[in-house]
């Protein structure tokens, strides 16, 4: 008698980090922090104690939402690094409901992000000089698995 067997696969998303030492870490670099991908913005280490680790104190900003992390971790453990992209895509159209439909360099379109002009500054940027007739090109950061738009720039002939 033969049996089928299928497999299904997920994932857990351990691939969109890598470890790195809480010792190593410095300003500027990035850190997932209670969970949010943070730009590390101050660090401090503390001496060796009674108990024998030293420990790191890490403030991150979350690079999605802009707020403020803060966690401690002894400097031999290991904490998880993010793995970020950026994308650069010619911004095509702006609906109503501030989805935007973007083209990348192959010619590919996407229509699966949206703006907020009315929580962060840079997207009421983008969508002002989107409606001035700017021709624009808009970074797309990627980073556990979510995506925003972070920045733009003006095509100029």
């Amino acid at each position: 008698m033969e049996e089928n067997l299928v497999f299904q696969t997920t994932d857990a998303g351990a691939s969109d980090t890598i470890p790195i030492s809480a010792g190593s870490c410095k300003k500027g670099a990035y850190v997932v922090l209670k969970g949010n991908p943070c730009k590390i913005i101050e660090i401090s280490t503390s001496k060796t104690g009674k108990h024998g680790h030293a420990k790191a104190s890490i403030t991150g900003i979350d690079i999605f939402t802009g707020k403020k992390y803060q966690d401690i971790a002894p400097t031999s453990h290991n904490l998880m690094q993010p793995i970020i992209s950026r994308k650069d895509y010619h911004l095509i159209q702006i609906e109503e409901d501030n989805f935007v439909s973007l083209m990348d360099e192959d010619g590919s379109i996407r229509e699966d992000l949206s703006i907020d002009p009315r929580g962060d500054e840079i997207h009421s940027k983008i969508k002002d000089d989107f409606f001035s007739n700017k021709d624009l090109v808009v970074t797309v950061l990627k980073c556990m698995q979510r995506e925003k738009i972070i920045s733009s720039k003006e095509i100029t002939n």
